[in-house]
């Protein structure tokens, strides 16, 4: 399946209208590349120079008040501990942008930064986990990664977020992960949820070593994390800045069931779906019927609240034991289908993007011009940055910023 539209192209028009609705054709950049991940690091910083998600980071850090400092060597330190091969990464990404460490680290460094609420859900079964993810599109980046380190670490295929991180994803050794907000009281120092999500499959050979490390790794905010793998064990892993705590269970939305007191006050749309994909559990016979309950708009899981944060941009499907992935971007579509396990041994891709289309007219960051907020309380941050940078004799400063 290429991922392209029949009779279409996405330069055509970004939006078409469907009755009273608007429908924005969306896309996502399959990114393919073997080497070192310094090497990686350094390919992707000479793509996205100059790019749309770039530029929208940009105008969103200006109204972003600057919270704490976060010194270099901390940030190397946490990191290194988990994943050493990230450090490279980023380093990668610091050259090839150009950008001093500084502002590497505050756009992907993933320690210490804050991140906005978000919806999703989850379920596993024999052989598969799908995975709706429910956020802001204008926080998407549109890359999809299938990345073969030749140094360290595994083989990882899924999307990207903040770069370096991965909302969902699964690694060579078949182990599978997705996340789910829960809230962000009372932050704590430690990692945010991509790149916890990201160091799970760099790292983590099954289910048991990913849950070790979620018990291990500093948590900078509360999610619960699915992690599934070949052998069709499922762990949900609840953690917060204050504690972890181990359940099985093949649904996850988003809420606590161990750690209640970690709960939000406002549980009714995670209850919702929650309740919409038990209901419908007896039905679901293949990895393919999980797939349309989650992808399909008049069942329940899927979300269109892309305004509260909180719409589905794309469901995923992994299949551990073939080795393949599913991707679909919005709803009612057919998922696109990868063999990771041929691209593994050295197969090509036949097609370099995967699209679709969503219902709503807000900016995508990867996409367009505007995907970024406007509020009274604008502080231009490079503004103040660059103050510091002539100050401290051409040093970026050290600011990281909360997610506002």
């Amino acid at each position: 399946m290429s991922g392209r539209w029949k009779n279409d192209t996405l330069d055509d028009r970004h939006v078409i209208e469907k009755g009273k609705f608007t429908m924005k054709k969306i896309y996502s950049d399959i990114l393919s590349f073997r080497g070192s991940h310094y090497d990686f690091g350094l390919y992707q910083g000479q793509q996205l120079a100059g790019s749309w998600t770039v530029k929208n980071r940009e105008k969103q850090w200006k109204v972003r008040k600057p919270r704490f400092v976060v010194e270099t060597e901390e940030v190397k330190a946490a990191i290194v501990r988990f994943a050493p091969g990230l450090w490279e990464e980023l380093l990668g990404l610091r050259d090839g942008l150009g950008w001093p460490m500084e502002r590497v680290l505050m756009e992907f460094g993933g320690y210490r930064i804050d991140y906005k609420r978000s919806g999703c859900s989850i379920m596993t079964g024999d052989g598969y986990m799908i995975r709706n993810y429910d956020y802001m599109p204008k926080t998407y980046e549109g890359r999809y990664s299938l990345f073969q380190p030749t140094d360290q670490g595994y083989a990882i295929i899924g999307p990207t977020q903040r770069i370096t991180g991965r909302m969902d994803g699964m690694n060579e050794k078949g182990v599978v992960m997705g996340y789910n907000f829960m809230h962000r009281k009372r932050p704590g120092d430690g990692f945010i949820c991509c790149m916890i999500g990201r160091m799970i499959l760099e790292s983590c050979a099954d289910v048991q070593e990913a849950v070790d490390m979620l018990k291990e790794i500093p948590h900078r905010h509360s999610f619960s994390y699915t992690v599934f793998d070949r052998s069709n064990q499922t762990y949900i892993v609840e953690a917060s800045p204050r504690g972890v705590e181990v359940r099985q269970s093949d649904v996850c939305t988003n809420h606590f069931e161990i750690m209640t007191k970690e709960n939000r006050n406002h549980l009714v749309d995670s209850m919702k779906r929650m309740d919409a994909i038990q209901s419908n559990r007896p039905e679901v016979k293949s990895a393919m019927d999980a797939f349309r309950l989650m992808n399909d708009t008049d069942r329940g899981v899927f979300s269109k609240q892309y305004r509260n944060w909180a719409g589905t941009i794309h469901t995923s499907g992994y299949l551990p034991q073939e080795q393949k992935t599913w991707m679909a971007l919005g709803g009612d579509r057919e998922p696109v289908e990868i063999d990771f396990g041929k691209w593994l041994t050295g197969a090509e891709l036949e097609f370099e993007r995967i699209e679709g289309e969503v219902d709503t007219d807000i900016p995508f960051a990867h996409m367009e011009d505007g995907a970024y907020w406007s509020g009274k309380n604008r502080v231009a941050l490079y503004d103040k940055i660059e103050e510091n940078s002539r100050v401290l004799g051409g040093h970026y400063g050290r600011y990281i910023t909360d997610e506002r």
